[in-house]
């Protein structure tokens, strides 16, 4: 069965939200601001925000960052996931991962065919796993922030919901690191 157990607590989690943009600003960062309104909405803290160029390599070494910081759980990027020369955040952030989560990009797709058709097909979305750290990357509309956050980000990043969730698996992250 698929929902919330309202038996069990929620648990916060701290987010980071960067921006991939060469052009915006956090004034005219519509998509950066409906994540943040969606998951501080949801009981989830901002851990950071920033905007940072469409660069492979600072954006690499800003998600490294947040990947060594304590207080960080989760970071969402949205920008940079499309076709052009200048969309690199994908590749970015598979510099970063242990694992991927492969399924994150399937399952937003499909989300992304409701809403605009086989336009979806331009998304590289992705999803993964570093220093047991989650990393999303989004597309740079406010649409699709809105789209992967109600559809599937606010159900896997919340500890209520059911049958599974990333809240829930968090701990045992990096448990092959502390083998023998």
């Amino acid at each position: 069965m698929t929902g919330l157990d309202e038996t069990r607590a929620f648990i916060p989690l701290r987010i980071a939200i960067l921006t991939v943009s060469d052009t915006r600003s956090l004034a005219e960062d519509r998509s950066g601001r409906t994540l943040v309104d969606r998951l501080e909405a949801a009981g989830h803290i901002l851990a950071e925000r920033k905007i940072i160029r469409d660069e492979r390599a600072e954006i690499r070494a800003q998600l490294r960052d947040w990947i060594a910081a304590p207080e960080v759980d989760v970071v969402i990027s949205t920008g940079g996931t499309g076709l052009t020369g200048r969309d690199v955040t994908v590749e970015a952030h598979r510099d970063v991962y242990e694992k991927e989560i492969d399924a994150f990009g399937t399952v937003f797709t499909i989300v992304s065919m409701n809403k605009v058709g086989t336009s979806a097909i331009q998304s590289r979305a992705t999803g993964g796993v570093a220093a047991g750290t989650y990393l999303f990357a989004l597309p740079g509309s406010a649409g699709a922030c809105k789209d992967a956050w109600d559809e599937v980000l606010q159900y896997q990043l919340d500890y209520r919901h059911q049958p599974c969730n990333f809240v829930e698996i968090s701990p045992r992250l990096e448990e092959g690191k502390r083998r023998k």
